[in-house]
């Protein structure tokens, strides 16, 4: 059994893609989000967090053979975790990223390295700010807000922990942009406009994420963009061909 990590698109090909190499295959997500998992015999989903004891005992259980990691560019913690327990119980972990999408020296375009940089460029705009980097760190950002009475508008997924995440951290109803994207260049070109925004925030989450698109729609209405960068990856060899990524796995496990 091949357990993929991954709640993201990047899952359901890699999925198919193992399955008819003929592995057998489960697919882990960390919430209840619909996943588009492709109906074949040797695939099976499971959802809900791992720690590093649930993800243990997950590989002794299911005899676990091989982790492919298919996880958020974004998600650090995971990451190393399951990088961490493959090694201790002795099995290859192989890590596949989706491309990074955005050209730094683009205009309009400052790549910071963490949120609270990002929060401080982005209020420093003096306009309402739009944060499209989903709910997990919201803190930074709902601090400047409130230091320079400045709204705070916040897109992220259409999913209850989302919505109690914002009530949470007390943003309005009418500032919350609840919805399943990736958003056109249209739907951000509106959302930015609705509101004033004077600077996105966002995560260079690749082309799947929808990068392209949140670019376009700034740059078409004079939005300047601030990037919070992708964390490091480590000395792990990444994969961003599935073919690639296969043929890897299948010589790890000769």
């Amino acid at each position: 059994m091949i357990l993929l990590l991954g709640g993201t698109s990047d899952a359901p090909p890699l999925a198919r893609r193992l399955a008819e190499s003929g592995y057998r295959v489960l697919v882990s997500r960390a919430t209840d989000v619909p996943l588009q998992t492709p109906c074949h015999p040797n695939i099976e989903s499971r959802a809900g967090r791992l720690d590093e004891h649930r993800l243990a005992k997950l590989i002794e259980r299911r005899d676990i053979r091989a982790i492919v990691d298919a996880t958020h560019p974004y998600a650090v913690e995971i990451r190393a975790l399951a990088s961490r327990v493959a090694g201790e119980k002795g099995i290859p972990y192989l890590c596949f990223l989706r491309p990074a999408a955005i050209d730094p020296s683009l205009p309009g375009v400052e790549v910071v390295a963490d949120h609270r940089t990002a929060a401080m460029a982005a209020f420093a705009r003096g306009r309402p700010v739009l944060l499209t980097t989903g709910t997990r760190n919201l803190e930074p950002y709902v601090e400047r807000a409130r230091a320079t009475q400045l709204p705070l508008v916040v897109r992220a997924l259409d999913h209850p922990a989302s919505l109690d995440a914002c009530l949470r951290a007390g943003i309005p109803r009418e500032h919350m942009l609840l919805g399943r994207g990736p958003f056109s260049v249209e739907d951000n070109r509106r959302h930015i406009r609705s509101f004033g925004i004077g600077a996105l925030v966002m995560k260079d989450s690749g082309l799947a994420g929808g990068a392209t698109e949140k670019l376009e729609a700034a740059r078409a209405e004079n939005c300047p963009v601030v990037v919070v960068a992708r964390p490091s990856i480590g000395d792990h060899k990444v994969f961003a061909d599935i073919e690639e990524l296969v043929a890897a796995l299948a010589e790890a496990l000769v």
